[in-house]
């Protein structure tokens, strides 16, 4: 098994196996501010945050390779992001916004509001079964 990671410090997404063994960077062009990741092994897609001067949802293979922005409007700090195996949506939620929203995770469409609060400053969110957890501040 893998582990990815991101690296606010120097705009990257890294990958290992668990032991530490054959690291290497899977994304280091075109990042800014990378908040948080989700991979999907089964159809070979890794998913990421940013914050930065463009806000957006990204997706690209696990090397790294066909990367797309999914999301790119009506997003400012996005945080957590979560995918639902089996519904094949991307859950993420955004701390400025102070929603969670979901879109179809090979399209990018189909765009929903799933929670929407005020003032919740929302940092983590996962998607399990019928359920949406998620953290705030």
């Amino acid at each position: 098994g893998n582990i990815y990671w991101t690296d606010h410090g120097f705009n990257l997404i890294e990958v290992a196996r668990l032991n530490g063994s054959f690291r290497y960077v899977v994304i280091s062009q075109g990042l800014d501010q990378p908040r948080s990741i989700a991979v999907h092994p089964e159809k070979g897609y890794l998913f990421w945050t940013e914050w930065g001067q463009t806000p957006c949802i990204g997706r690209a293979r696990l090397d790294g390779s066909e990367k797309v922005v999914l999301v790119s409007l009506g997003i400012a700090w996005p945080n957590g992001i979560s995918i639902d195996y089996e519904e094949n949506k991307l859950y993420w939620c955004d701390a400025r916004t102070d929603k969670i929203e979901r879109i179809d995770l090979e399209s990018g469409g189909n765009r929903e509001i799933v929670l929407s609060g005020s003032n919740v400053d929302m940092f983590s969110v996962a998607v399990f079964g019928a359920y949406i957890y998620w953290s705030d501040r």
